[in-house]
């Protein structure tokens, strides 16, 4: 293609087009940014600059892309003040700005004189802008033109409050952005954030910053939006609740994670991104979004469904990002089935890791599985990593996390893992300086979540899950004198050093370090309706014939799910025909009268009255607590029921259980019978002694 010299200017400047004017597209960007390079790099007057431009302008009609080469010039006039990759040195040097010269078309049918005036980056040059225009308005035959220009002024600070979408668009111009939008009357450029104000610039951040992606979460329709801003090396994203991006007062939250705003510029910012997003609602991509793990309304599983982003909090982004797949599966597979033939209490916590989804499709209830033993290399750590390779990361820190936190981030990690099993090492570091465990069982076992109020005077969402709970410990989860329900929701398993867990477990850690996260998967995708339904069925019929042994429901119905996730988990994962039963899953199971809160706080009574036997004779001149006689132990009331309290047993539950069961001996309506101990009468509970020969062994101490 030819170049032309055109024959615009003087003679000794050399601006050398390298298409005719006509064949310029004034849409596209770079083609015209080509032209005015070669101007800005040759013209050495006004004169010269507005010539050429008004050439351009009168090939741009002609063509009918008179609004797109303004907006183009528009761009490049911010883009010639900023002067960020030095093609412009030298006009800057020379004072010359991109314009051509108005006439009275301009003026009578467009708003480019008018905008170029609005549109000065400081108030010295609007000024200097408004003279020059003026004299032009005024040599071209248009009067009133500072009148008109007030009137322009006021219609957008208006449009600024009321954005109208049919305004042009005012393109965003960040450096390698991500995507563009519609900045309204905001120049977004490499400097940042503005607008033009009464006093200059007005500032509300001074780096590029712009919404990316609106998340919409489909448990709870709340739509966040993903954040993209630029600092230091690139491009950094967050994602953050609109409560929070525009509200001034909480936007300034994004300043911890690297974000330049302040409490003068909040206010600013909100408005900005607010507006951004409303204006180019359409144009911002969309995407369905989830705060949590584990079953969707649609039958999908999270985080295993395409298209779907995590907007949770960023606190558990680290465990939504260990849910994943890692290294090869077979050999995965190769070591977890070593393991299920080596040990029983393996292949119970390899079920228990499966059957935490299949809890809500089969209607059961959420259940603790607890490995425990004072002796340490019983391989509980390890068995633990195993049961979490399973689905993720095995890392303690990573997906399985450790006892040494609140009970409202236990409450807050179940929520958030939904329905793939809560991971706890360590039940130690829950306790406190007395050596008791802070611990409470009832909170996770019940799947719901405390109801909690909120500043606006309603209450939050209340969190719920649906899973099993593996933890380890030196010692069970549960006391002697804990309810019966926090009882009967945990599968205790004593580990021994003599039977060890986990055989090999540092060859077992290295493999599971390096291949986790195929098998949850594999097998949530492989529960369709059909296998459903025939868990179910077998989740029945295990926990009809675990029912009509000695323990309670709620351990047969824990018992039932595990039986029913390993026969499962071996047909779609393992293949080794190699199946728990009920015999080797009753073994761990606890007795009606071990659950009973009432049994237990009965014998723990009798060993007391035992341990205190001396404080029963009358020749004891020192402190008594009452006195024996048959089967009967007369207990001073104040005593037995302080006695109670300090064993962690509720005393009046305590007593109405031992008379319901005829154990003492009552006077009317009271539980307490009148006695004379060192001629003294007092208030004492008759509590009839266990009978030594209904025991097998030592158990309990004959007093009488």
């Amino acid at each position: 293609m030819g170049h032309a010299v055109p024959p615009i200017l003087h003679k000794e400047v050399i601006f050398i087009i390298t298409e005719n004017l006509q064949d310029i597209d004034y849409a596209d960007f770079e083609a015209v940014l080509d032209v005015i390079l070669s101007l800005t790099d040759n013209a050495k007057t006004q004169t010269e600059v507005n010539t050429a431009m008004q050439q351009m302008k009168q090939a741009a009609i002609q063509k009918q892309q008179m609004h797109e080469f303004s907006n183009t010039v528009r761009r490049l006039r911010r883009l010639i003040e900023e002067d960020t990759n030095f093609q412009f040195i030298d006009f800057n040097a020379a004072g010359l700005v991109l314009r051509w010269q108005y006439d009275l078309t301009d003026f009578q049918n467009t708003e480019d004189p008018f905008r170029e005036v609005f549109e000065q980056p400081t108030a010295f040059k609007q000024k200097r802008a408004l003279e020059l225009i003026a004299a032009e308005a005024q040599q071209a035959g248009y009067k009133g033109f500072k009148s008109m220009y007030t009137a322009y002024v006021q219609e957008r600070r208006a449009m600024n409050e009321q954005p109208n979408a049919n305004l042009p668009v005012h393109a965003t111009e960040f450096p390698e952005q991500p995507l563009e939008l519609d900045a309204g009357d905001w120049i977004c450029d490499a400097s940042g954030v503005y607008r033009t104000g009464i006093n200059g610039f007005e500032y509300a951040c001074h780096h590029p910053i712009m919404p990316v992606k609106r998340l919409v979460n489909i448990d709870t329709w709340e739509e966040k939006l993903e954040i993209a801003f630029y600092r230091g090396r690139g491009w950094r994203k967050i994602t953050a609740s609109k409560r929070t991006l525009f509200d001034s007062s909480k936007i300034i939250e994004l300043a911890a994670y690297g974000a330049a705003v302040t409490s003068k510029t909040a206010k600013t910012l909100a408005d900005f991104l607010c507006h951004v997003e409303g204006i180019n609602y359409d144009r911002i991509p969309q995407q369905d979004s989830i705060s949590r793990i584990g079953w969707m309304q649609d039958g999908g599983f999270s985080p295993y469904v395409q298209d779907i982003a995590f907007d949770g909090d960023a606190s558990y982004g680290e465990i939504f990002r260990s849910i994943r797949q890692e290294g090869d599966f077979e050999t995965w597979k190769q070591a977890a089935i070593r393991c299920r033939r080596e040990s029983v209490t393996a292949q119970v916590m390899l079920a228990a890791s499966f059957a935490s989804v299949l809890i809500s499709r089969i209607g059961a209830l959420p259940f603790f599985v607890h490995l425990w033993g004072g002796e340490s290399g019983t391989g509980k750590s390890v068995a633990l990593m195993l049961a979490a390779s399973v689905w993720g990361n095995p890392e303690i820190g990573k997906y399985p996390q450790t006892f040494n936190a609140t009970q409202v981030g236990h409450e807050k990690t179940a929520a958030f893992l939904g329905n793939i099993p809560m991971c706890i090492d360590e039940l130690q570091l829950s306790k406190d300086s007395h050596g008791r465990s802070k611990f409470d069982v009832y909170q996770l076992a019940q799947g719901v979540g405390r109801t909690r109020g909120n500043k606006a005077g309603g209450v939050d969402k209340t969190p719920t899950w649906s899973l099993c709970i593996l933890t380890t410990g030196e010692s069970p989860i549960v006391s002697e004198s804990a309810g019966a329900g926090a009882v009967n929701r945990v599968i205790d398993i004593e580990c021994r050093a003599s039977e060890k867990v986990i055989r090999d477990g540092i060859g077992t850690c290295r493999v599971i370090r390096s291949h986790y996260g195929h098998a949850g998967r594999r097998f949530v995708e492989s529960l369709n309706e059909e296998r459903i339904t025939q868990a179910q069925e077998m989740y029945q019929q295990y926990f009809g014939e675990l029912a009509q042994g000695e323990t309670t429901e709620k351990q047969a119905m824990a018992a039932a799910l595990l039986l029913t996730a390993d026969a499962l988990a071996d047909t779609l994962i393992f293949g080794t025909g190699l199946h728990l039963t009920t015999a080797q899953i009753s073994a761990f199971l606890k007795s009606k009268a071990s659950v009973s809160v009432g049994e237990r706080g009965y014998s723990y009574m009798c060993d007391w009255v035992a341990m205190n036997a001396n404080k029963f004779q009358s020749e004891n001149k020192n402190e008594i607590y009452g006195t024996i006689e048959g089967d009967y132990a007369y207990v001073n009331q104040s005593v037995f029921r302080s006695a109670c309290r300090d064993a962690g047993f509720d005393d009046r539950a305590l007593l109405s259980w031992l008379k319901s069961e005829g154990l003492i001996l009552t006077r009317g309506r009271n539980n307490t019978r009148g006695k004379r101990i060192n001629g003294v009468n007092v208030e004492c509970i008759a509590m009839k002694m266990k009978d030594c020969d209904s025991y097998d062994g030592d158990e309990y101490n004959c007093l009488l």
